[in-house]
């Protein structure tokens, strides 16, 4: 199967290929594009994708912009790290939209879809108002956590993640900080923990933070167009947010 993927940072890109390759080795990247005018460029002059995977906070902008321009008619799976565009998503020819990060499970699920309505006869990929009626309900009901249930000596603490001002990697271990600089070790990965916290209210930063909205104190220009967040709270180093993800980490906090 033909695939694109649209993703501007080159190691999920490269990590969603290692992905899809596990999981079906009949899938061949072709390309992968990293804006929003680069993908307009290359399907203007390109018909025989099968599948695009597409993130839609692009350097450049939301990729939506992308099929005002084009016409894409093969099956399209968003990719991303809000749910609150899933209306938008499945306006265009999209039959799934994956939250970061994506689990083998979600990307299987998500193929095995496409193959669905790949086969089906007169469909031609699109999604009817049926299906598009169930999996957004699927994606409104879901539900992040509304406490971390914390270990301390022999008992178990509820941590409301209302007091949580950061997470964050600290030599493997994942550590809870909370707005009264109380800090609280967690036996989960940092991929975990963020999806089971409401991405309105928390940004995965980088590989090591996630941050609260209510912990931002300001946001200062850095070199190469990076940001450094600095937060109401102690943190143990500078929490710098790349050029690849600073437009999405603007529109995340003015949302």
């Amino acid at each position: 199967m033909k695939t694109i993927i649209i993703e501007d940072e080159q190691i999920a890109a490269n990590n969603l290929e290692r992905l899809l390759k596990s999981v079906d080795p009949e899938i061949e990247v072709e390309r992968i594009l990293q804006t929003v005018e680069e993908s307009i460029e290359y399907f203007n002059h390109t018909t025989d994708t099968e599948l695009v995977f597409v993130d839609i906070h692009l350097a450049d902008g939301l990729a939506f912009r992308i099929f005002d321009k084009v016409s894409i008619n093969c099956p399209i799976i968003f990719i991303t790290s809000y749910d609150r565009y899933a209306l938008d998503a499945f306006k265009v020819n999209s039959i799934d939209y994956l939250l970061k990060p994506i689990s083998k499970e979600d990307l299987t699920r998500a193929l095995n879809k496409c193959k669905f309505f790949t086969q089906k006869k007169g469909n031609e990929g699109n999604i009817t108002q049926e299906q598009l009626k169930a999996l957004t309900q699927g994606m409104q009901q879901k539900k992040y956590k509304s406490y971390f249930l914390i270990p301390v000596q022999n008992k178990l603490i509820p941590l409301n993640v209302n007091d949580i001002a950061y997470v964050y990697l600290d030599d493997k271990i994942s550590r809870i900080v909370t707005f009264n600089n109380e800090t609280h070790l967690v036996d989960k990965p940092l991929d975990t923990i963020y999806t089971q916290l409401n991405p309105e209210y928390f940004f995965r930063a980088n590989r090591q933070y996630i941050i609260s909205h209510k912990a931002i104190e300001s946001i200062n220009l850095w070199p190469l167009s990076k940001l450094n967040v600095s937060l109401n709270v102690e943190v143990p180093e500078k929490i710098i947010i790349s050029r690849a993800r600073s437009t999405e980490f603007k529109e995340w906090y003015i949302r």
